[in-house]
């Protein structure tokens, strides 16, 4: 039987997910941009599927563009913001333990003139709020900072950063990944001051290469695809019309069971923890009581993360080392802000979990975690 406890890299399909996208693929398959009966039927799901969304955010439906995914609504959000406001300033801030998608943007934008300031965490993996206001700047113009970390699933205070933000003289705009948030808290861009939001299908069982960013009526961004005119011409290309109807699918079965999705996953991450607690020796528990519901991170101290998750993937377990999106890369720049040693990162394992994950997986899981732990700690030991 396999285990799937890899959720924060990406989910499996609903059924309906894929049900919808082969309606797509072999009967509405039209394009949206073609002016008779089959593209004007496509071009009108679409709008049904925007027009969802923006109702479950309580925003406006002109204000939802979709995209490829998380990566590519975090570059739109952030360069755009960046080079239509550079006049009024060129000073950006966000953190040390972002996506890489973010972090990375923002090392780009440092090598076009751009001044960076990355806050530090503490060992919860929070930022300082104090630190945070220090660090505004009369040529501030974008502050970005994700909701849920995607490695350990601490919660950002984005809801007392965006009211601060919103009592300033001076406009500083607010950009917020919410990929990891997005369905497992319950949370509405206006009462937070978000002026961009971004969400990534695959995250919530809906399609990989597609996701959407929010963006605030008003405000200042320069598209940074062009072409076409399609998603109002601020972000051209033909629409993934499958991967839409697809995601929309995914946000409307989260959306309606999202109170009892939360606490059912909420419940398995307790169940974990006092499984793991209760069987195994020498760990440290990386993610905070307070984080977010589906993600647990922990360190088997003197042993090895990535051999261990291979010993896992034999029995058919699946787990991650940290980011997928930086998995391959040694040790995690997460960790490394919260202030474990090196041993503690080495050893670090992200169990992250779903609605599709019940009490007996997770009873499994613990029962050879607790044996794939004691037989490498032996193995090491009489080396």
């Amino acid at each position: 039987m396999e285990i799937y406890l890899d959720n924060s890299a990406t989910t499996k399909s609903y059924r309906e997910v894929v049900d919808k996208m082969i309606y797509a693929l072999t009967e509405e398959y039209g394009n949206p941009s073609s002016i008779h009966r089959k593209g004007v039927i496509v071009e009108r799901e679409i709008k049904n599927v925007r027009n969802e969304i923006a109702k479950f955010l309580g925003v406006k439906e002109k204000e939802i563009f979709f995209t490829s995914g998380g990566t590519e609504s975090n570059n739109t959000a952030i360069r755009g913001i960046a080079y239509a406001n550079k006049r009024s300033g060129k000073h950006l801030i966000t953190t040390k333990i972002e996506h890489p998608s973010v972090l990375n943007t923002f090392k780009d934008l440092e090598s076009e003139g751009y001044v960076v300031t990355y806050l530090d965490v503490d060992d919860k993996g929070l930022i300082d709020f104090e630190e945070f206001k220090r660090a505004l700047r009369e040529d501030t113009i974008l502050v970005s900072i994700m909701h849920v970390n995607n490695e350990v699933g601490s919660i950002q205070p984005v809801d007392k950063i965006g009211r601060y933000l919103s009592k300033l003289k001076r406009k500083v705009y607010f950009h917020v990944d919410a990929v990891q948030s997005f369905g497992k808290i319950e949370f509405k861009p206006s009462r937070y001051n978000i002026d961009l939001l971004s969400v990534s299908g695959h995250k919530i069982h809906g399609p990989k290469g597609i996701g959407f960013l929010y963006v605030k009526e008003n405000t200042k961004i320069k598209p940074i695809l062009t072409g076409g005119g399609q998603e109002s011409s601020f972000r051209s290309g033909t629409e993934n019309v499958p991967g839409i109807l697809g995601l929309g699918e995914a946000i409307r079965i989260t959306m309606t069971n999202i109170k009892s999705n939360i606490e059912n996953i909420k419940n398995l991450r307790e169940l974990l923890l006092k499984e793991i607690k209760n069987n195994v020796d020498d760990i440290k528990v990386n993610s905070s009581d307070d984080g977010v519901c589906h993600i647990l991170n922990v360190s088997f101290l003197g042993i090895k993360g990535e051999i261990l998750l291979h010993y896992l993937e034999e029995d058919n377990i699946y787990v991650s080392t940290g980011s997928a999106c930086s998995s391959k890369k040694k040790g995690s720049h997460v960790l490394l802000s919260m202030g474990l040693s090196d041993k503690e990162i080495e050893g670090a394992i992200r169990f992250s979990l779903s609605c599709m994950n019940s009490e007996d997986e997770i009873k499994k899981v613990v029962k050879i975690v607790k044996m794939r732990v004691e037989e490498l700690r032996n193995i090491i030991n009489k080396r």
